[in-house]
């Protein structure tokens, strides 16, 4: 997994009124929680733009008035009108340490059910697993080449080195399922009318998630 660097000042002091304090000023109070002790500090909300936009997952090296720490995102507060970072928890990892952390999943290949007209479904966008730092990958990625019309692709289905998934094993993560122009042909295989590929189904699946 890839590392971005981050560096941002211990809050001097504490309370909601010092976290609007800041944020008038453009930067976001942040906790830092999983080692020795909890380290709240504040970091420049202009560079969160890029960090928290990114649908991969990154180490964040964190810099704290000196002190390094290898860290990872836990969880991101918006404002609910304007959209702003207002609060972020970062978790300090040791490599001997096991971590658990949600992963988005990707596809590579065609499947043969989308060549067929069939319609690609990503059902789960994002795993839970649980693993040492050295083994977590940015994103889970499965090849959907063999999915015919009517297949599935489960969690209990992925094995990945080093990772343990802690989403229920038949939860469905990718499916292909039959469409209007996918007709049955003798041997049970679906007859292409109008394909399309797994980019452009892909594509129109994520816009009607939006």
């Amino acid at each position: 997994m890839k590392s971005v660097a981050l560096s941002g000042n211990k809050r001097t002091q504490r309370g909601s009124s010092d976290a609007n304090s800041l944020r008038k000023e453009k930067n976001v109070p942040c906790n830092l929680y999983g080692g020795k002790e909890n380290i709240l500090f504040a970091v420049e909300e202009i560079k969160f733009n890029k960090l928290i936009n990114t649908p991969e997952v990154q180490f964040v090296d964190l810099d704290i008035d000196g002190a390094k720490f290898k860290s990872i995102i836990k969880e991101v507060q918006f404002h609910p009108v304007t959209d702003r970072t207002i609060h972020v928890d970062f978790l300090e990892v040791a490599q001997d340490k096991p971590v658990a952390i949600h992963i988005p999943v990707t596809v590579t290949g065609t499947s043969k059910g989308v060549l067929s007209g069939g319609k690609l479904r990503m059902v789960t966008r994002k795993l839970k697993v649980i693993g040492l730092p050295a083994a977590l990958p940015e994103t889970i990625e499965l090849d959907i080449t063999e999915l015919k019309i009517g297949q599935t692709i489960k969690v209990g289905d992925i094995k990945k080195e080093g990772l343990t998934f802690l989403d229920a094993a038949n939860a469905v993560v990718i499916a292909v399922k039959m469409s209007r122009v996918a007709t049955a042909t003798e041997d049970g295989e679906a007859e292409e009318h109008t394909p399309e590929s797994h980019e452009e189904v892909a594509k129109e699946e994520t816009a009607a998630a939006e």
